[in-house]
């Protein structure tokens, strides 16, 4: 199946008999096919034939697309994939994007201004939600698709090399995932106990913790850890609003307006809060800032992954739209309240560090604790499938309750985690590095993925010169695909620059720790 460096996988015999259908008679029928979108029922093709490998993909054509059809072959397993109902799905969205990244958004207001901040909070989400819908209807499309690396392939004329490509993205930044939240960890763990035991030895708990979490098999069953997740990190944020509010002061507060820290360089006096950002704010600050905002809106890499496991992918929107709305909401109204009681200068990310009362920071932070656990163990079990299914696909152990399963599917996911261990202590600055490896990845995932999508099924609907032959609905989507693609590449450059240049400033101010360290990160 694999082919070499730059060649076409897959290639298409058309050869047939007299009186045989051929192949392209069998994709021009599926293209007549009518799929849901959205309330409206419309008529969709696909951009090309099955990957060979995928699901029921040495059957004919059309019945490699059905979803019905991927449901009876399972019907008899014990393990069963395409279970999840909506409602599970967005319980899974809501503890991806509902998550510790919230308490940053006072930060990143703190640089931008309060008034910029909302607006590209907005901003970021529309684009997010319209990139996302995009997903969406190629996975409809293509419901043989498993997850974002056999979106790639396809998407990008079925070349092999772009499915190894997207392979390595997709695994890094997953595992890095787990990393931070191995780090994070340790460091919550450090702040409730005092520090009584090395740092190292909290992480490897934590990375314990998180593999045991890890081992369901099914998002359905995931979806109901996920529910807690998302619920204990709204108390958590809500908390911390509430504290922020009814504290007497943030931490690190002086009276005086004179005083000046000689370590932080923060001036005292009381919380400054900017509507715009503050006139000797750097390019590298203010990109910083933004691009702490798109990192945690951006997740369409796992949207593959969850649509696959729907028993009705066409109700995928409602799931969408439901976190859609309670981000904006809950990241708006958590980053400005937060934002307006602790101030420009004392202000720290996760906010949690900015409060003043030490009881209101432990007890706010404690309800965190689910998601530190959860999200890792979600990009862990998006990882673990990839490679589970590629290993097992067609066989027993993929749906049944064997001892090979089993065991397989545990040792990938301690892989994974002692991966995730190891880079979070090895790496001196690996929250620079985590924000570098966003750049690189989430231009692809986030933005030009989707835009390269969006070009390709509109050209198989209405041809190469759709723009004009759909007139301005046409125009219009062209050109907000340009921007979506353009904003990508600038992910990819500017993104990267601010990065590495966060990194070279840490080594100038000796702010970087050693590998395997036990000292107090809380």
């Amino acid at each position: 199946m694999a082919l070499g460096f730059g060649s076409k996988a897959d290639e298409v015999d058309t050869s047939n008999s007299p009186g045989e259908t051929t192949h392209d008679e069998k994709v021009q029928d599926v293209e007549k096919q009518s799929i849901w979108t959205g309330a409206a029922r419309l008529k969709k093709g696909r951009i090309g034939p099955p990957l060979e490998g995928a699901p029921a993909a040495d059957s004919d054509t059309e019945s490699s697309l059905d979803i019905s059809k991927q449901m009876e072959m399972e019907a008899s397993n014990a393990i069963k994939y395409r279970t999840c109902s909506w409602q599970k799905t967005a319980a899974l969205l809501f503890s991806e994007y509902i998550c510790l990244a919230i308490m940053s958004f006072p930060y990143s207001y703190s640089v931008l201004g309060l008034v910029p901040g909302l607006i590209l909070t907005v901003v970021v989400a529309a684009i997010v939600l319209y990139t996302s819908l995009i997903v969406w209807e190629f996975c409809l499309r293509h419901p043989e698709v498993r997850d974002v690396c056999d979106l790639g392939q396809m998407l990008f004329w079925n070349y092999r090399w772009v499915w190894y490509f997207t392979a390595v993205m997709f695994l890094l930044n997953n595992t890095f995932i787990q990393g931070l939240h191995v780090l994070v960890g340790s460091r919550y763990l450090n702040t409730m106990t005092g520090h009584p035991i090395c740092t190292v030895g909290f992480s490897a708990i934590m990375a314990v913790i998180c593999w045991f979490c890890s081992l369901p098999r099914t998002f359905d069953t995931l979806s109901k850890l996920a529910t807690i997740s998302a619920f204990f990190t709204f108390i958590s944020v809500l908390l911390a609003a509430i504290f922020a509010g009814i504290e007497d002061h943030p931490a690190s507060y002086n009276p005086d307006p004179n005083f000046v820290d000689p370590k932080t360089k923060i001036h005292g006096g009381a919380p400054i809060v900017l509507a715009i950002p503050a006139a000797e704010t750097s390019f590298v600050n203010g990109l910083s800032a933004f691009l702490n905002i798109s990192y945690t809106f951006i997740g369409q890499i796992t949207l593959p992954s969850f649509i696959a496991e729907m028993k009705r992918p066409e109700d995928f929107p409602k799931a969408l739209w439901a976190v859609t709305i309670a981000e904006i909401i809950v990241f708006s109204a958590v980053g400005a309240v937060v934002y307006a009681y602790t101030g420009t200068q004392y202000n720290t990310s996760p906010a949690f560090y900015s409060l003043g009362n030490d009881l209101y920071k432990k007890v706010s932070f404690s309800f965190m604790i689910p998601t530190l656990i959860f999200l890792g163990v979600l990009y862990a079990s998006v990882s673990a499938r990839f490679l589970f299914f590629r290993i097992f696909e067609g066989t027993r152990h993929k749906g049944s309750h064997t001892v090979v399963g089993w065991a397989s599917w545990a040792g990938i996911l301690a892989v994974t985690w002692v991966f995730a261990f190891i880079i979070a202590e090895v790496i001196p600055f690996f929250s620079d590095l985590l924000s570098l490896m966003s750049s690189l990845f989430d231009s692809f995932f986030g933005f030009i993925f989707w835009a390269v999508a969006y070009f390709r099924m509109r050209n198989v609907d209405y041809g190469a010169h759709y723009f004009r032959t759909r007139g301005i609905k046409g125009w219009i989507g062209f050109l907000v695909n340009i921007v979506i693609l353009v904003t990508g590449f600038f992910f990819l450059t500017a993104g990267t620059y601010v990065s590495v240049q966060s990194i070279i400033t840490g080594y100038e101010n000796d702010a970087f720790g050693g590998a395997f360290t036990c000292a107090d990160n809380s």
